[in-house]
């Protein structure tokens, strides 16, 4: 009788035990266009957690997880469109790290992750319109909003003097919601805006543009656009004509490859991207240099998004969307044991074993409200031709 019942209670766990399977995540950044210079150490971050959760053997029964990348562009929303589409029902993901830039992030959820039924959390999307875009509780960033950063923009401006400010910014919806979010923050600490004024990416020359924002005048010449296009162009333009010497940059700015193009007329410029001082950030950014890429702006939040996904899984003891998508919110906030970069092995086990983790990870992840980061910011100076940490906010 007791062979049988330990018989009986031994198929029983084989039946309720979760089965290994073949988990794909899409990893889709713009690795063409105005921001590819930032796109390689981003899929590179996602990439590596997706190796330290495949090394611990521990995700869903032995389960192992692949990265499918694709090309937003980080412009072209038709493009991201058809190549998550072709992730989606060609190869089978389970889930999306992505997409990058706002405009194409969006239109990859609304055409493809929700009628789907796909997770997305974006490490990178900031515009304050994904805050309130209906997603039906798939959609999640590791990146604050601009609604945020136009507030901590506002406060460095008053901080360093700056009464006055010509604005121009990409012509779509990053551009906007963030060139929106930083004059009204802005101009209620009694700032004043001299100009707001749209650029487009992919020209060869901004003379013109660059003539009406010098027109308007200001202390500095804020830029809200993309290093690697036209917010490039904008800038080599006003300091050829002389327009304008001091240049206020937004994330979308911040990268290696700017100050590098410019060169040393770049320095005492001053800007924004998302960031920590956390134990994590410092952990993440050793990791990082062993595996050889850079943790540069983004790369950290890449890393929590696919992190976030796979843990969620694990608590769901699923990898369909439709059901882990209800644990993001509970793995990546309190209560629960804190779980930093290269941790992960340790919190497979714990949500395993029925405990609860707080990810908080290499940008101290925070979600608030439906499932974005609460903001933390790395104050950027631009000094002897390198971008150098000024304070985190």
């Amino acid at each position: 009788m007791k062979k049988l019942l330990m018989a009986a209670t031994a198929m029983a766990l084989m039946s309720t035990s979760v089965q290994a399977e073949d988990i794909k995540l899409g990893v889709i950044f713009g690795y063409t266009g105005p921001i590819e210079s930032l796109t390689p150490d981003m899929a590179a971050g996602a990439e590596l957690a997706i190796e330290e959760v495949n090394a611990s053997g521990a995700l869903l029964g032995g389960s192992k997880v692949s990265s499918v990348r694709a090309d937003t562009t980080c412009t072209d929303a038709a493009a991201a469109t058809a190549a998550t589409e072709r992730l989606v029902t060609s190869d089978k993901i389970n889930a999306i790290v992505g997409g990058d830039c706002s405009g194409v992030t969006t239109a990859m959820l609304q055409n493809v992750a929700l009628p789907n039924g796909v997770v997305m959390i974006s490490p990178s999307a900031t515009s304050p319109a994904l805050t309130s875009v209906e997603d039906n509780g798939l959609f999640f960033r590791t990146a604050p909003s601009d609604a945020r950063q136009g507030q901590v923009l506002a406060e460095i401006l008053k901080d360093r003097g700056v009464n006055s400010a010509a604005l121009t910014y990409t012509n779509n919806d990053y551009g906007k919601g963030l060139a929106e979010s930083i004059k009204s923050n802005f101009e209620k600490m009694g700032g004043k805006v001299t100009i707001t004024a749209a650029h487009e990416d992919g020209k060869a020359d901004y003379t013109a543009e660059v003539g009406a924002l010098a027109s308007a005048g200001g202390d500095v010449l804020i830029v809200a656009g993309y290093l690697d296009q036209g917010g490039k162009g904008i800038i080599q333009a006003a300091l050829d004509t002389g327009a304008f010497d001091t240049f206020v940059l937004p994330d979308g700015m911040i990268g290696d490859s700017l100050p590098l193009a410019i060169g040393s007329d770049l320095d005492g410029s001053f800007g924004t991207v998302p960031g920590t001082d956390s134990p994590g950030a410092g952990k993440f950014s050793e990791m990082a240099k062993a595996a050889g890429f850079k943790a540069g702006p983004f790369a950290s939040e890449s890393y929590d998004a696919a992190a976030l996904i796979l843990l969620s899984m694990q608590a769901a003891k699923s990898s369909d969307s439709n059901v882990f998508k209800d644990k993001v919110m509970s793995v990546a906030n309190a209560p629960g044991e804190k779980i930093y970069p290269g941790e992960l092995a340790k919190a497979l086990k714990i949500i395993a074993e029925g405990g609860d983790v707080d990810y908080v990870g290499a940008s101290a992840v925070e979600l608030i409200g439906p499932g974005e980061s609460a903001g933390n910011y790395r104050e950027i100076e631009v000094a002897n031709g390198k971008n150098t940490t000024a304070k985190f906010r």
